[in-house]
């Protein structure tokens, strides 16, 4: 899956123009018709977009909302989300681009999910507003668009101000055309579901045959998160929502409950357990081991016997 770091890097990926600026863009979904790829495979990116698709066909998939609104629909990417589109080239609309330098450039951000919360990566629900409410949003991505491409040294201190105007028109039609309840439970299942994954992935990898990547870490929540294409802090605190323990806590239980079934039920040594669940050294099992058990290997054994 391919992930880009930078705006530009985005821009080549997708055909279109680079930004002027590195950390901050606005295009309107005409000039990209005809030059833009029309079916995106999935991808990962380290920005936030927030855009509004007054017209046109075909959807965008963010994260697990594959329900794409037909209608005047607002929606959002966040940074490490997975994200895909196969669209119809005749979009209109507009939207921006926000890389954390810009984000961090203003105070007016420095609560940026607390205040904006359907930014967050789980929580980013495409969403379809009214006709009527459309001017408003689309005379907000005008005036930044203007602001973007003129010549005042100071543009960008109004285009923050603009920005976060933005956020507090779309807040407001989100907390009017969302139904929360049905948002909350699209989340919920999403989460168990990501949960089940996570748990089945645990156990499949430390099985004696298992395919594994080269240089795989079976101990570190990274390593699975990547295997799930989320970001390594998404996979914790939704397994911790869940389970009230930590990603880390649930490798930790799982890898302990192989190593008291091979200590209690094989003849194998120490050593050979140690390599067989994926330590670098004997020694490294063994402190874990009496880290979670207040015993060590040995004596675990000897008292199971």
């Amino acid at each position: 899956m391919k992930h880009f770091k930078t705006i530009s890097e985005y821009c080549q990926a997708i055909g279109i123009d680079a930004p002027q600026h590195p950390h901050f863009d606005i295009r309107n979904f005409e000039d990209n018709m005809g030059k833009v790829v029309e079916s995106m495979p999935a991808f990962r990116h380290e920005f936030y977009s927030i855009a509004i698709k007054a017209d046109g066909g075909g959807k965008a998939i963010t994260g697990h909302h594959s329900d794409f609104p037909e209608g005047v629909t607002i929606f959002f990417n966040s940074p490490f989300q997975i994200l895909s589109w196969d669209i119809v080239p005749n979009w209109t609309g507009y939207y921006i681009v926000l890389s954390q330098d810009f984000l961090a450039s203003s105070h007016y951000y420095d609560r940026l999910l607390d205040d904006f919360p359907f930014l967050k990566i789980d929580e980013s629900i495409p969403f379809e507003i009214d006709q009527q409410d459309l001017p408003e949003i689309i005379g907000i991505y005008q005036r930044i668009h203007q602001e973007y491409h003129s010549d005042h040294e100071d543009k960008f201190q109004f285009i923050q101000v603009y920005v976060l105007q933005l956020l507090h028109q779309i807040k407001r039609l989100f907390q009017k055309n969302v139904n929360h309840e049905v948002a909350n439970e699209q989340i919920r299942s999403a989460d168990l579901k990501l949960l089940s994954r996570f748990q089945k992935l645990i156990k499949t990898s430390f099985y004696p045959d298992a395919q594994l990547e080269t240089f795989a870490n079976l101990h570190s929540p990274s390593y699975y998160a990547g295997l799930l294409n989320i970001h390594p802090n998404h996979l914790n605190a939704v397994v911790k929502s869940i389970t009230g323990k930590t990603a880390l806590n649930h490798i930790h239980n799982h890898i302990l409950k192989l190593a008291k079934a091979e200590l209690l039920q094989t003849n194998k040594n120490v050593k050979e357990i140690a390599y067989s669940l994926h330590f670098e050294a004997p020694n490294n099992f063994s402190a874990f081991f009496k880290k979670n058990t207040k015993t060590t290997p040995g004596a675990y054994r000897k008292k199971g016997e």
